[in-house]
């Protein structure tokens, strides 16, 4: 016989799943962003305020 515990969990594992990603999606899009960005200055050589840093810098945070 089948082990129903497995289907179980897969089951519940994609009700979950289904639930959660719109879920995910929401409270992404509803956050404020931080602003705009600064211009980019080429003569520079330190790193640029822009929106792809400050995207980098929000996912490494710990």
């Amino acid at each position: 016989m089948k082990d129903k515990t497995k289907g179980a969990n897969r089951r519940d594992f994609l009700k979950f799943a289904g639930t959660a990603a719109p879920a995910a999606a929401l409270a992404v899009a509803s956050t404020p962003s931080a602003g705009e960005a600064k211009p980019v200055d080429l003569q520079s050589e330190r790193m640029q305020d822009t929106e792809h840093t400050r995207a980098y810098l929000d996912s490494a945070r710990f």
